[in-house]
């Protein structure tokens, strides 16, 4: 059974990144089919108690936009066992919730940050708020919300030129800094793996200007490939470490521990799942604990060997990212 639960809160952004949507926005979930605050806390609860969950991320969408989004964190910080709590986030507003969220039981955070340009950042995610994700990667150090992790897709012809800048930048800072293909979860589907900057292009690029050793710390389930950058260490004075998530040329599918669990109650057993299983309907029909948790297991036991995206007869699932979650 999965370890790791991926929860996304709303399927709403503040940002219209170029490989996530497109600039006019898409139709968002009705509010009534999104699981309220207590519904979410329950379903956090089965997973925990009963599931062995022991790591919850909460995503969107945007989740800083989530107003019971601290109330669902608290919540989650009084399991037991207790998970280790974290958020994926654009960083717009973590300013001014960095702290709250902190005092609520939030571990850590992850930042999205794919240039250090304003520019640039304006013309990937149609938004003027490159100074507000800056704002929320300082104040989320300043919480404590430790290790703070930056996620960056490079796109051709864009931002691709920037991937040392980037880890100079995570360096000088104390931040983990980890790439990410860009992967076929765009709504337009436009996505396209020959204009596809891979994990191998990137830790090319990183190499002409830095020495990376090998991790010797044991991957697990995590995304990420990790690598030491000789000669820096961080906040904590540990070697610093940079990240490339392959999912596409390098996929980790056989070490997967992840659940997913959509704004809308749906689980899904991968990220490139073209089913879904419906556990919102289960909730409001009176369905106890027990029978939550068998219908999740049942999802999970259904899960396929790999996302097969090498495979000629791939379809990219309906839902885009912003409705997925990460």
């Amino acid at each position: 059974m999965a370890t790791d639960l991926r929860v996304s809160l709303t399927d709403r952004c503040n940002l219209r990144c170029s490989y996530c949507m497109p600039p006019e926005g898409l139709p968002w979930l009705p509010n009534s089919d999104v699981l309220t605050d207590d519904e979410v806390i329950r379903l956090v609860r089965v997973a925990v108690e009963r599931l062995g969950v022991r790591e919850v991320r909460f995503t969107g969408g945007e989740p800083l936009i989530r107003p019971g989004l601290t109330k669902i964190v608290a919540a989650s910080a009084e399991l037991a066992p207790r998970p280790q709590l974290s958020l994926t986030t654009n960083g717009i507003g973590l300013e001014r919730l960095a702290r709250p969220l902190r005092d609520a039981g939030l571990d850590r955070v992850n930042i999205s940050l794919d240039t250090l340009d304003a520019d640039r950042f304006e013309r990937l995610t149609h938004r003027r708020r490159h100074h507000d994700v800056l704002a929320g990667l300082t104040a989320a150090v300043a919480a404590g919300l430790t290790p703070v992790k930056i996620n960056a897709v490079l796109l051709r012809g864009i931002n691709d030129d920037e991937a040392p800048a980037l880890l100079r930048f995570a360096l000088a800072h104390g931040y983990e800094l980890r790439f990410i293909e860009q992967m076929p979860l765009d709504a337009q589907h436009a996505w396209d793996r020959g204009t596809m900057i891979t994990a191998a292009e990137i830790l090319a690029a990183l190499q002409a200007e830095f020495t990376l050793l090998p991790d010797p710390a044991e991957r697990g389930g995590a995304p990420a490939e990790t690598w030491l950058i000789d000669g820096s260490t961080g906040l904590d004075g540990r070697p610093a470490k940079v990240g490339v998530i392959g999912s596409v040329t390098r996929p980790f599918c056989g070490d997967c521990d992840r659940t997913r669990l959509t704004a809308d109650g749906q689980v899904r057993n991968c990220l490139f799942a073209t089913e879904e299983s419906d556990l919102r309907s289960a909730l409001r029909d009176g369905a106890d604990d027990d029978e939550i948790a068998r219908r999740w297991r049942a999802a999970m036991w259904g899960k396929r060997a790999g996302h097969g995206i090498d495979d000629a007869k791939f379809l990219q699932p309906a839902r885009p990212m912003s409705a997925i979650g990460g």
